[in-house]
């Protein structure tokens, strides 16, 4: 049956247009499907713009409301604390059931436009919605008089914050003139917010008569903060919105509150009564709270305005586009048709261009398949080779096939050899790690029960031997592309990461580390950066003289933190230097024919793994540094706890210096003191008590040397 169809198919004959037209029918229909798909997109851009109206009338305009309301809260909170009138009891209740109708207000508009809104600003408006929700504790509070006027403004701004938060999300504009005019009108909304601060506070000060310590501190932090946001606000507002804060500036009520802080902060004295004119202060604060807000209202919605003609333009723009597109399509069809004769030519170029493919871009294909990746090989290169009433084509599938041929006998060979190879690396690694570990207990437990110093000398030396070991099968493990299955679960001082790694290294005596103890890393990253810096401070201190010192440094860079490795040898020439920092930067395949440099491999892959900068660099005394820059992602900065003062007592008998419990039995006098390991080290590196014991070896050294 088939070879009776192919028989039909040869001996029909087809005329070159309708090749032509049979050939040209599959990328004209992909051309009208990407001309679609780009109108699609221009008209997707054309409504995001159109949606910064819905936004801002559900979202931006309630949220800006509860903002008022919320300060004018505040306020009257202040006033009721300061006063306790009954005036200001029933104010204060009006006003709370203003600032409740608005939460309900904009819990109901947010709904309407969720699917408008931006993730990140949605999370904002439902945290601003949940924290008014609970305004009920802080009025209880207030009603108590369990809160000073201070804690008052402060709670209530903490509140204001969130709803400030919205507007930092709001990005829901492409337009670069809109984003930053609208990030110019967040900061002078902040500024207004600390306004509102100042007039809350003055208002409390103006009713005791005078301001503590903490109310005039708080007062000059406002006005610093306020003055700030305002100057950059308006001095990244184009002409057109300037010129409305321009006229603000000039006015008596802004002049009048500058002239009020620059009083409070020059004449007003912790404790002392306020100067005559403090009368005014509450009501110069409040006019100019009033006026930012008008202001600013009217630059918002200048600014959202801007947004319709750009998206009145953005569709002007589709149908031009449109229209044209459609000529273009209707005009290839002509030309192509037109100039049928040429098919002859352009068959040719198009096996030059298979013969490319077979050459290039599959071998391409074979190079991912040997670094591993997933590749769906019958779908990449589907069968090419038919029956054609054209030489040219037939041609052109007996080149398609021949490639075929080789990139899948090729992919195949090299993907099965490369994963026999990382079989045998991750089962024989994995087999002596284990061999290993069982054997580090058992010499953990010989460590805990001999008390003699010659024989625990050497026993610590099989110790350290066998963490070497360990980490040999570990890096067999990282280069079949598999994880060592060491880790933790907190963080880890880099401290005590570097002595780990130092610790692993076979002459680690002449390592000296200088690290900083207040930052710490995060507990999946421990096991490699300790290999990695280990064969980084392991090659060191082969490379170098044995009577010099391999320095180990660490410190908090703007992006990460950065550990230098210096060793002061002879140095790499600068050309193999640029090749090892190219392999680094961007590790190649494993070559199993370069075996010597094994270390450098494990080096690369375990830098890409965590993202990791890896670079060397001659150092200035001749030798090599390799500087590590590890991410701010895993790098965790620790607490600082506050000093405590304490009554000196008269010290107890305490151990010796280097941890070593007292004697069994009350001290009796041919006892030894046994030796605990590990007391020194970080909670987290104890999980591993084999890699961690030089400092207690080298404490018998040198007390041999000593001796």
């Amino acid at each position: 049956m088939c070879n009776r169809r192919a028989g039909l198919m040869a001996g029909r004959k087809r005329s070159i247009r309708f090749k032509i037209f049979a050939i040209l029918l599959v990328p004209l229909t992909a051309l009208v499907v990407i001309w679609g798909f780009a109108a699609k997109l221009t008209i997707e851009q054309g409504q995001q713009l159109l949606r910064i109206q819905k936004v801002y009338d559900n979202i931006v305009y309630p949220v800006s409301e509860a903002i008022n309301e919320l300060q004018s809260e505040r306020f009257v909170s202040v006033s009721y604390l300061a006063w306790r009138t009954s005036t200001l009891r029933t104010d204060l209740q009006v006003q709370r059931r203003k600032t409740d109708a608005t939460a309900v207000l904009l819990t109901r508009l947010s709904e309407q436009a969720r699917d408008e809104t931006p993730p990140a600003m949605w999370d904002r408006v439902q945290d601003l919605i949940r924290q008014m929700d609970r305004l009920d504790v802080l009025r209880g509070q207030v009603d108590d008089q369990r809160l000073t006027r201070l804690d008052v403004i402060e709670e209530y701004s903490s509140v204001v914050e969130t709803a400030h938060q919205v507007y930092d999300r709001l990005m829901i504009s492409p337009d670069i003139d809109i984003i930053e005019q609208t990030k110019a009108l967040i900061l002078i909304t902040r500024s207004r917010e600390l306004v509102s601060q100042q007039s809350a506070l003055v208002l409390g000060a103006q009713a005791s008569g005078r301001m503590t310590q903490d109310e005039r501190d708080a007062f000059s932090g406002m006005v610093g903060k306020r003055r700030l946001l305002y100057q950059l606000g308006t001095s990244q507002l184009d002409a057109g919105l300037l010129k409305q804060y321009g006229t603000l500036n000039s006015t008596p009520i802004y002049t009048s509150f500058v002239s009020l802080e620059d009083d409070v902060i020059a004449r007003v004295r912790p404790g002392q009564p306020l100067p005559p004119e403090a009368i005014a202060w509450p009501t110069t604060a409040q006019a100019l709270t009033r006026q930012l807000t008008e202001t600013t209202n009217v630059a918002a919605d200048a600014t959202a305005a801007r947004a319709v003609p750009l998206a009145q333009s953005v569709l002007w723009d589709i149908g031009i586009v449109g229209g044209l597109g459609l000529a273009a399509v209707l005009a290839t069809a002509f030309i192509s048709f037109r100039f049928a004769r040429t098919v002859t030519g352009e068959l040719s170029v198009l096996h030059r261009a298979a013969a490319d493919l077979a050459g290039r871009r599959l071998p391409d294909l074979v190079r991912r398949l040997r670094r591993g990746e997933d590749v769906d090989v019958a779908a990449e290169t589907p069968p090419m080779a038919q029956a054609s009433g054209t030489v040219e084509i037939e041609n052109v599938g007996r080149a398609f096939t021949s490639v075929q041929h080789t990139a899948i006998e090729a992919a195949v060979g090299q993907a099965e050899l490369r994963k026999g190879v990382n079989k045998v690396f991750l089962n024989l690694a994995r087999r002596s790690q284990s061999l290993l570990q069982r054997q580090l207990g058992m010499l953990d437990g010989l460590e805990k029960e001999i008390t003699d110093p010659d024989l625990l000398e050497r026993l610590f030396g099989v110790d350290h031997l066998t963490t070497r070991m360990r980490r040999h099968a570990e890096g067999l493990i990282i280069l079949s592309g598999a994880v060592p299955g060491r880790g933790w679960r907190n963080p880890v001082r880099l401290y005590d990461v570097a002595r780990a790694a130092t610790e692993e290294v076979e002459d680690y005596l002449r390592v000296d580390v200088n690290m900083p103890h207040g930052y710490s890393l995060a507990g999946s990253s421990v096991t490699d950066v300790v290999h990695l810096l280990a064969e980084l401070i392991e090659n060191a201190t082969v490379f170098s003289p044995p009577q010099t010192r391999v320095q180990v440094r660490g410190e908090m860079v703007a992006r990460g933190f950065a550990i230098e490795v210096e060793d002061r040898g002879l140095g790499i020439p600068p050309e193999e230097l640029a090749h090892l920092n190219a392999r680094l930067a961007d590790p190649p395949e494993f070559d199993l024919a370069d075996s010597d440099r094994l270390g450098l491999f494990v080096v690369g892959l375990l830098a890409r793994r965590h993202n990791i900068r890896v670079s060397l660099r001659t150092s200035p005394y001749g030798g090599t540094s390799a500087v590590l820059l590890l991410p701010q992602e895993i790098v965790v900065e620790n607490e600082t706890r506050e000093p405590a003062v304490e009554r000196l007592a008269q010290p107890e008998a305490s151990p010796p210096a280097l941890a070593l419990t007292p004697p069994i039995g009350g001290g009796a006098q041919d006892s030894l003191p046994r030796r605990v390991r590990q007391a020194n080290l970080a909670p987290q590196l104890k999980e591993e008590r084999s890699d961690l014991f030089s400092s207690f070896q080298a404490g018998w050294q040198r007390a041999q040397e000593d001796s």
